[in-house]
């Protein structure tokens, strides 16, 4: 680290945005992502700080706005954002959104330059613009935010025209932005204009080089800052890779991250972390990832033959969405039941096996039917995580040997004890358990409809039917009390939480 020549300062969002610094973002940078939560956030926060009082900006304690990285050569202003587009590019629409609701034209205008540098005609140049985004979304970004107007006309634009995770939610925030900030009085505005660009800090930290600045990066994830590990995996891998293709495999790496989702997409390396590791994570997702499953590829191979294929086997299991000639109903029936399993244990295993078999249809019924069996088992007797860890371990194991997972010593399959132990809980107090009811009912509502019941809901609930606390001489427990005499106690049926029978709780028990 010596060795470097890295350069922090603090600087002021005046001299953040000014001809001191281009900032780029890179192409293999996440889509932008922050929310209307936190562009909220920001607002509030910066109002907060700025308070009420009329006294003069510079005797507002400052506010500090956090660290970003950069590729950047200590001569010149061109600036590769490593760590800090969406606070870089939330500032940007902040600005723009204060340029269009200050109502004195000539404070408004003194906005602008600090969006984009003016072009000049005579000399043939163009508009300099402070901040230019990924590529994707860059004549997006510019013509709807950088601009003057482009508020307005972003206002009036059909939402079904955007083309990216990141220009939805670059829409959103600006609309968001500007409903709130047209709500202040004139006044607010335009102190909240100073204290932003004169008030508000970040410590802007440069390197000369990509290495160098990742490093950094990296060691500031290491020590806590909000940093994603796929974020800095995106980096590591992409920057690996020759020049001429990195851009096309960026795109593909954002294509799946749009498919699953930002959390999505960060827990499927924790997944294929488990693929690899096949134990409980002793150190950090980052740390084992790239200790266990970096080190056995390329990077290119890395993309194509691990992360991209296990992505589609993660959005087919979790939207149960898996396409075949075959079965394929079948299958995503199984998904679906997967799905409602109280824990994520046994989504490595899935996704691995889904990968190596995706043709072989009637491979994926079997493997899939054993998998649910040994995942509600673990769920019904409440399996603690280290013993769930280490049995899906032991499957990912077989898998990498290629044991045969249907032979009864499989630990795929249940044992003679575990059967038992299921239909113990399955025939005891099973309504006080926490999360087993609803998968248990549902499953015998499929199983007693022939497969027939589906419900296609985000929430199915539980609702009691039988009065909780009857008198002991009630007719409730003279007409309910089977579960409490086959177990030989005399508690009332409603105090005992014993289970009415399957077939009389499946209609009004299930509120859908």
């Amino acid at each position: 680290m010596s060795a470097m020549k890295i350069h922090g300062s603090e600087q002021t969002i005046n001299k953040v945005y000014s001809d001191d610094f281009a900032f780029e973002i890179p192409h293999y940078q996440r889509p932008y992502s922050w929310t209307l939560e936190q562009a909220g956030e920001l607002l509030d926060d910066l109002l907060g700080s700025l308070g009420v009082e009329d006294r003069p900006i510079e005797d507002v304690p400052p506010y500090f706005l956090g660290c970003i990285v950069l590729i950047k050569q200590e001569h010149g202003p061109d600036a590769k954002v490593v760590d800090g587009q969406q606070r870089l590019t939330t500032l940007t629409v902040l600005l723009a959104v204060l340029r269009q609701c200050i109502e004195d034209k000539t404070s408004a205008d003194d906005l602008t330059p600090f969006l984009y540098a003016k072009g000049n005609r005579m000399l043939g140049t163009s508009n300099r613009y402070r901040l230019l985004v990924r590529e994707r979304d860059r004549a997006f970004f510019q013509e709807y935010v950088q601009e003057p107007g482009g508020l307005a006309k972003l206002a009036k634009i059909d939402v079904k025209r955007l083309e990216s995770i990141s220009q939805l939610n670059l829409w959103a925030n600006c609309i968001f932005l500007l409903a709130r900030v047209q709500k202040l009085p004139d006044a607010i505005r335009q102190r909240l204009a100073m204290y932003l660009l004169s008030r508000c800090v970040l410590v802007v930290v440069s390197s000369p080089d990509l290495d160098s600045a990742y490093r950094i990066f990296s060691i500031l994830n290491n020590r806590g800052l909000d940093l994603s590990h796929s974020d800095i995996l995106k980096a590591e891998v992409i920057g690996r890779l020759p020049a001429t293709i990195s851009e096309d495999y960026s795109e593909k790496w954002e294509e799946a991250e749009n498919a699953l989702g930002v959390e999505g997409f960060k827990d499927l390396f924790a997944h294929i972390r488990m693929i690899y590791r096949k134990q409980k994570m002793r150190e950090t997702v980052l740390k084992e990832f790239r200790d266990y499953v970096v080190p056995l590829h390329e990077a290119k191979e890395l993309i194509d033959g691990v992360i991209l294929p296990l992505a589609d086997a993660y959005q087919d299991i979790k939207g149960a969405t898996f396409e075949s000639s075959r079965c394929a109903e079948e299958i995503n029936s199984l998904f679906r039941w997967l799905n409602l399993i109280d824990n994520f244990d046994w989504i490595p295993p899935a996704l691995q096996y889904l990968k190596e078999h995706r043709d072989e249809p009637d491979r994926l019924v079997r493997f899939f039917t054993d998998l649910e069996r040994l995942a509600a088992f673990m769920m019904i007797c409440r399996v603690d995580i280290t013993r769930r860890i280490e049995r899906y371990g032991r499957v990912l194991s077989a898998m990498s040997d290629g044991v045969d997972l249907s032979t009864p010593k499989s630990p795929l399959q249940l044992s003679d004890e575990e059967r038992a132990a299921s239909s113990k809980v399955l025939d005891g107090d099973l309504y006080q358990i926490k999360y087993v009811p609803k998968y248990v009912l549902l499953r015998l509502d499929a199983l007693l409809s022939d497969g027939e019941a589906k419900y296609n809901l985000e929430v199915v609930s539980i609702e009691h039917v039988l009065p909780q606390t009857p008198a002991a001489d009630s007719e409730w427990c003279g007409n309910f009390t089977r579960s409490s005499a086959a177990r030989g106690d005399s508690a009332p049926a409603g105090e005992s939480g014993a289970v009415v029978p399957p077939e009389e709780q499946l209609g009004p028990e299930l509120r859908l």
